[in-house]
């Protein structure tokens, strides 16, 4: 009985561990647009540069996104600016709650599928299956730089 109890103990501590620090209403169950994907599923790659420009805007490029419900999407994503950047899908709705959350709480870390946040010169990947037409957004949501410009549609066609 010890032993269960103590290999208990260890897997909710672990099991807490691993959620601090990140945002409540994780995205890890399929939301409307989709959910994470496969890389064998992959059929098509979208290159997402992060940058800011000299008279203070921040941007994607590209600055608008259209897919197919049912596609596989690896998303190969680099900051090339100088500040930290996130890209993250969602519907309009959540990227507003999420961005009043970051403005709570800006050094949140992100466990999302739908989500990535890089340091200057870094590049990371993340691989969505498009599941429900319609319209979306893709933000940073770190305070100020959606308002300084850094956010687009997403659309998802039938």
């Amino acid at each position: 009985m010890k032993h269960f109890l103590l290999s208990t103990a260890l897997v909710l501590s672990a099991n807490a561990a691993s959620a601090a620090g990140s945002h409540s209403g994780g995205h890890m169950d399929l939301m409307s647009m989709g959910g994470a994907g496969e890389q064998k599923a992959v059929t098509r790659a979208v290159d997402i540069i992060m940058k800011e420009t000299d008279d203070g805007k921040y941007l994607f490029e590209p600055s608008d996104l259209t897919f197919k419900a049912g596609e596989t999407v690896r998303f190969n994503v680099k900051n090339i600016g100088e500040q930290v950047h996130e890209f993250v899908m969602d519907d309009f709705k959540k990227n507003l709650e999420h961005k009043a959350m970051m403005e709570k709480f800006p050094e949140m870390e992100h466990d999302d599928p739908n989500a990535i946040r890089l340091d200057p010169g870094e590049e990371g990947v993340i691989v969505w299956t498009f599941a429900d037409a319609g319209s979306f957004e893709f933000a940073c949501l770190i305070p100020g730089h959606y308002e300084a410009g850094m956010h687009g549609p997403l659309n998802v066609r039938k």
